[in-house]
This record gives structure tokens, sequence and C-alpha cells, in this order.
């Protein structure tokens, strides 16, 4: 899991944010990771593990204050990208 906070179903991105896009990007944010700009589920779920932790890095040396990820659909493959995107999100003790 990232050590940045996680927000998910993101329609907006503040500049100190970092985001997790899927599709379109729906705003400039602090940094960037595709995971599909075709919005293909297979090529997200591929990439993934490797989105968030470049976002985490990213966003731990830039400063910014989290990562908000944009909505992916809950069918499919999908169903097991939310879950884990969900997993990222839940708080840590």
């Amino acid at each position: 899991a990232p050590s940045l906070p996680v927000r998910l179903d993101a329609r907006s991105v503040a500049g100190d944010e970092a985001l997790l896009a899927f599709g379109p990007p729906c705003a400039d944010a602090g940094a960037i990771f595709q995971l599909s700009a075709g919005k293909d589920l297979v090529e997200a779920a591929a990439r993934l593990f490797d989105g968030l932790r470049w976002l985490d890095a990213e966003g731990v040396r830039h400063g910014l204050r989290g990562i908000a990820a944009m909505q992916v659909p809950e069918a499919g493959l999908g169903r097991a990208i939310n879950d884990r995107l969900r997993r990222a999100a839940a708080p840590r003790a």
C-alpha cells in the first residue's frame, strides 16, 4: 500500500495531488500515471501496482498530499482493480 493517502473515484484533482488516471486525465496534477488511456481493463490491471508505487514515490519526493484515483468501472476485471484500490485507500493503524 502507498504511504500517501489514496482518494477514490476522483473527478477533480488538486495541483498538490498525484493522479492515477483511467482514460483522459480529469485535471492537471502534481504527477500523473496513466493506467490505460483507452480504458482497457487488462492493461489497467497490469499497470496498477507499478502506478501506485511510482505515484507514491513521486508524491513523497515532491511533497504531494495524496493520490487521487479516477473511477474504474465495477465490472469484470474492474472489480479486482477496485478491490485493490479500496485496500490501498483503507485507513492504516
